[in-house]
């Protein structure tokens, strides 16, 4: 057995809990996003980035696989912007920033739940030359749940700018309609702003406002399940660019009795039960308390 990598301890990455103010809540639920400058310490962004790159040549600390895995070494193209999704069952030190007790907090506080669990991570490599990520609306690939609620905390790990292919909002688009997208995603071959700029159109919106998020290694932001986004193409030529998304869902989701969940999700819902386990979508946070008891046997939770 490999032997487990220590995540860094608290008093080591330095990390101060965030009290989200009244007006930045109200900003959130104004614009469908909240850009924070400073979230992890930069120790500890280079830390998890320096997981990517073993991951994506298949080396998976804990012997599981993930449940996607976009870009193979000596397969994929080289400018394809690299995906791997619950990379937390892979790997301890990914895990760590993933089921965090305070990813669980921030993104239920913000979206005015009473708990949060973990729904997926999307772990983004991108190298110089990258294509764009086709701005989509998160909350479109989860209607197998109920209720079909979803929030996303992104992480750069690395300076983000656009040159880098950074993450891009577009400003108010959670007011929208959810459109239900069909097409090219990873490495679209048209404007990767295509599908929003359709569901504009149909929400009356002649010109949507793009937002650019520029923050330093270590900054997030947080977003509401039907904000518009996607990451632009990277124009730099040197270097790779790396971020993690962390997707929760309201701690109370179960499997929607009708919908199905798809080839992925399908693999963890039982026999006759809408019931969603923690073994595969732990809880992380719950105003009265409640953590699932097995994530601190797990992995170590530095930001607690």
């Amino acid at each position: 057995m490999k032997q487990k990598i220590q995540s860094p301890s608290i008093s080591q990455l330095g990390y101060q809990p965030i009290q989200l103010s009244d007006s930045q809540i109200k900003q959130f639920q104004e614009d469908g996003f909240l850009i924070l400058e400073n979230f992890l310490p930069e120790a500890f962004a280079e830390q998890l980035a320096s997981r990517m790159d073993p991951l994506f040549h298949g080396e998976f600390e804990t012997g599981l696989y993930p449940d996607e895995w976009h870009w193979r070494p000596g397969m994929s193209l080289p400018d394809i912007t690299r995906e791997m999704c619950n990379a937390w069952k892979c790997d301890r030190t990914i895990a760590s920033l993933v089921l965090s007790a305070e990813i669980g907090r921030l993104t239920a506080t913000l979206a005015g739940w009473d708990g949060a669990r973990i729904g997926q991570d999307s772990l983004w490599m991108k190298p110089p030359g990258a294509k764009a990520i086709a701005m989509h609306q998160d909350g479109a690939y989860v209607d197998y749940l109920t209720p079909a609620a979803m929030m996303t905390c992104w992480v750069a790990l690395n300076k983000a700018t656009a040159a880098d292919g950074t993450l891009v909002y577009v400003k108010g688009s959670h007011k929208w309609p959810l459109a239900n997208v069909e097409g090219e995603f990873h490495a679209p071959t048209k404007d990767y702003r295509w599908a929003m700029l359709q569901a504009a159109e149909n929400a009356g919106v002649e010109e949507p406002e793009l937002v650019i998020v520029d923050v330093p290694a270590g900054g997030c932001a947080f977003h509401h399940g039907r904000t518009w986004h996607g990451l632009c193409k990277t124009t730099r030529t040197e270097g790779t660019f790396h971020s993690i998304g962390l997707h929760t869902i309201p701690a109370s989701a179960q499997f929607h009795p009708t919908n199905p969940p798809g080839y992925i999700y399908g693999r963890y819902k039982r026999l006759n039960s809408t019931e969603m386990d923690e073994t595969f979508f732990p809880i992380l946070w719950q105003k009265d308390g409640y953590r699932s008891p097995h994530l601190a046997e797990y992995c170590a939770d530095p930001l607690s």
